[in-house]
């Protein structure tokens, strides 16, 4: 099977069980007596443990390798949607959010890397980034697929509550656990990655791991343009609050019933990735006419509008409409997004980099959880969604951050993103036929 083939199906395996929870994830909580300003405090503490482990397990992932660190989370995975289906109090969902966040942290990086690192070893470098936006775009409409397959089987699971009407919104926590189980498996036959697994390979790759850390840093600090990359997924990891969380609590409200809510939310939330697989399939499309920094642009000024817009729609046909525009350019801005920073580095740091900046956007997620949440109580879950839609937008202007140019004899330093007339790398690249 080819590396893009298995890239693609271990997506779907890892989403699918994302696909399950994303109905119920806020509504189980509420069920069981928390508030939403005490949601938002439980939900925050993910954010806080990938602050603290992103870059620990990025650099890990470099150092001892992609597929054992995948595993790893998979199997943390498995325990937190456990813990998550029996909690009732806020300290045990907070548990449950906090291995949520280590493997999160576990998984931020290692699968994509891997599929990175196999692309440029077999592919010619002239080729080689349009195979890899080309991997990512159809990733990016895996991940549609496998979460809005996943939500609607949830809805259907929910309606039919096979575990009794008190325990339905628990059940898509047990699939989702089984799902884990499977990923396991599938890494285990698939990833086929060639790195020591002796005790003592693993000693010399925990002492490579600060090194790797350090090398990612530096990295970071010395590029203008990754630091404003890194600095995209604080805004970014604010916004998806406003459009994964409040939908679910602003359709509940609208709708005066939380389980008929989390019935609605499946085929809803399954549709909405549907039109994000589409729309994750028109990259190569764009990336042909314009370049990626153009396109980054203008996909997050017009995801920021469309969260706006959910929160001034006044009733469900509005929301859901709002909902779909925002999902139909989501995926796509992901795959371009990631296409910029593995641009900007190599197998040596690839990891860590990817888990830099998911370092920024969980922080940004846990602010918002909190403050969303606090906006929702004192006024409304729209409120939310129109702060959110607008802090989402704000982070348009850091795609035009450029390298500061170095004038030698004869000689200027290129700009890293959109070079050559704004006709980037990638949209040249792109345009070579699909091996």
């Amino acid at each position: 099977m080819r590396v893009r083939n298995r890239f693609w199906l271990l997506a779907g395996i890892r989403w699918l069980s994302t696909g399950f929870i994303v109905p119920v994830v806020v509504l189980l909580p509420l069920d069981r007596g928390l508030t939403i300003a005490e949601y938002g405090s439980v939900a925050a503490v993910q954010g806080i443990v990938v602050l603290l482990l992103e870059l620990p397990t990025g650099g890990f992932a470099d150092a001892a390798g992609r597929r054992p660190v995948w595993i790893t989370s998979a199997v943390v995975a498995f325990c937190s949607y456990l813990v998550y289906s029996v909690a009732e109090t806020p300290l045990v969902f907070a548990v449950a959010t906090a291995l949520g966040g280590l493997y999160r942290a576990l998984d931020s990086g290692p699968l994509n890397a891997w599929f990175v690192d196999a692309v440029h070893a077999e592919v010619p470098e002239a080729e080689r980034t349009g195979a890899v936006a080309r991997g990512l775009s159809g990733y990016a409409s895996i991940v549609g697929i496998a979460i809005g397959g996943g939500a609607l089987m949830s809805a259907g699971l929910v309606a039919w509550a096979p575990l009794g009407r008190s325990d339905a919104l628990a059940a898509p926590y047990w699939i989702a656990a089984s799902l884990s189980l499977v990923q396991i498996v599938a890494a285990s036959i698939l990833m086929d990655e060639h790195r020591t697994s002796r005790f003592g390979g693993m000693v010399e790759s925990v002492r490579a791991t600060p090194r790797a850390i350090a090398d990612g840093a530096r990295l970071i600090v010395r590029s203008r343009v990754l630091r404003a990359l890194v600095a995209v997924e604080i805004f970014w990891g604010f916004g998806m609050v406003a459009f994964e969380s409040m939908t679910p609590v602003r359709l509940s409200e609208l709708v005066g019933d939380r389980e008929q809510a989390a019935a609605l939310m499946g085929p809803v939330t399954a549709a909405a990735w549907g039109v994000s697989a589409l729309g994750a399939a028109m990259v190569p499309w764009m990336l042909r006419r314009w370049s990626l920094t153009t396109v980054s642009v203008a996909l997050r000024l017009v995801q920021g509008a469309t969260v706006v817009g959910m929160g001034l729609a006044g009733g469900v046909a509005g929301l859901v409409a709002g909902l779909f525009a925002t999902y139909a350019v989501h995926s796509a801005a992901g795959a371009i997004y990631e296409t910029l920073l593995h641009e900007q580095v190599g197998s040596e740091q690839r990891a860590t980099v990817l888990s830099l900046a998911s370092m920024a956007m969980h922080p940004g997620a846990s602010v918002a959880s909190v403050v969303l949440g606090a906006i929702a109580t004192g006024a409304s879950p729209g409120t939310a969604l129109v702060v959110g839609g607008l802090v989402l937008a704000a982070a348009a202007p850091l795609f035009l951050v450029r390298e500061r140019r170095v004038t030698t004899v004869g000689h200027d330093e290129r700009p890293m993103l959109d070079r050559d007339d704004g006709r980037s790398a990638a949209q040249d690249a792109v345009e070579a036929r699909d091996e």
